[in-house]
């Protein structure tokens, strides 16, 4: 078995989940949706994760995971004869930067068509980290691989925003899951406007078919459509129709597209789609978001 990356203080003793347990039911998250507070360390390489303080812990997060979460939902059911889970895994790790601009913008990329995990969500530059990596040099090396961004020393800040517990397939009723993350998003707060990192940007077309700047008005619509919710069928009045893009083309030339506002509202389809939209654990990440702005 591969090294633990995410580990849990569970009465006093370290622990690595099994691929199989719902990490935020180990930390003891009730029925509720959560978030949960949650004591981390965050370690070269791995996660330490406790419902309390302990030595070494630099960091007091939420946890969050979807209303739908399928390791939940296996938590409460019997497994369907011959359907096995991975047992030679644990949970692995990953990091998501949302990158923000010095105007209040923040940068999202849509995933490609041919990707087997996720293809054609709206999410934050992220994957997962190096056994020997800090977590975020292993975000800010993400943000380059993507989109070509290297941002200089000295002209950023950041802070760790929260945590989320990430399924793929998402739902049960896609099938079984065959990925299981935590993933921790940060907040890189970029000293440079909106129009001088675009200026830079250089996706990446096997990973990014598609990158955004999102303002404030924007991400509050966009998080408030919360998945296990029903998508409105009426854009809010003082929202525009549409959001302003740059698509990459079969020729891999960038061009702007006006995508529809109300494609940034779907939600998680209880079948397996693939549908334009943002992924639920960016919404949360934009919720996190706003209220950071606000304080």
């Amino acid at each position: 078995m591969a090294a633990a990356r995410v580990l849990l203080l569970l009465s006093g003793r370290a622990e690595s989940p099994s691929f199989a347990q719902s990490v935020c039911g180990l930390l003891g998250a009730g029925p509720g949706l959560g978030p949960w507070p949650t004591h981390c360390g965050l370690k070269r390489g791995r996660l330490v994760l406790s419902d309390g303080p302990f030595p070494g812990s630099s960091a007091r997060l939420p946890l969050q995971r979807p209303p739908f979460c399928p390791f939940a939902a296996l938590d409460q059911q019997l497994r369907t004869p011959g359907a096995e889970l991975p047992s030679n895994r644990g949970v692995d790790l990953g990091v998501a930067v949302l990158l923000q601009s010095s105007d209040q913008s923040v940068l999202l990329t849509r995933r490609t068509r041919t990707l087997s995990v996720s293809p054609n969500l709206w999410v934050p530059p992220g994957g997962h980290v190096g056994l020997d990596e800090e977590l975020l040099d292993g975000g800010l090396r993400e943000l380059q691989e993507e989109t070509g961004l290297q941002l200089p020393h000295g002209q950023f800040s950041w802070v760790p925003l929260g945590l989320w517990e990430s399924a793929y397939p998402p739902r049960l009723s896609w099938g079984l899951p065959r990925y299981h993350h935590i993933i921790l998003y940060l907040l890189v707060v970029s000293w440079e406007s909106q129009q001088q990192l675009q200026a830079r940007i250089q996706p990446n077309p096997s990973e990014v078919s598609a990158f955004m700047w999102l303002g404030p008005e924007i991400a509050a619509a966009v998080a408030a459509a919360e998945d296990g919710t029903e998508t409105p069928t009426h854009l809010p009045r003082d929202l525009p129709p549409s959001v302003l893009t740059v698509e990459l083309g079969e020729d891999k030339r960038a061009r702007p597209l006006a995508l529809p506002t109300s494609t940034l509202l779907q939600t998680t389809p209880t079948t397996a789609e693939g549908n334009e939209r943002v992924s639920a654990g960016t919404k949360f990440a934009l919720r996190l978001w706003l209220q950071h702005l606000g304080r």
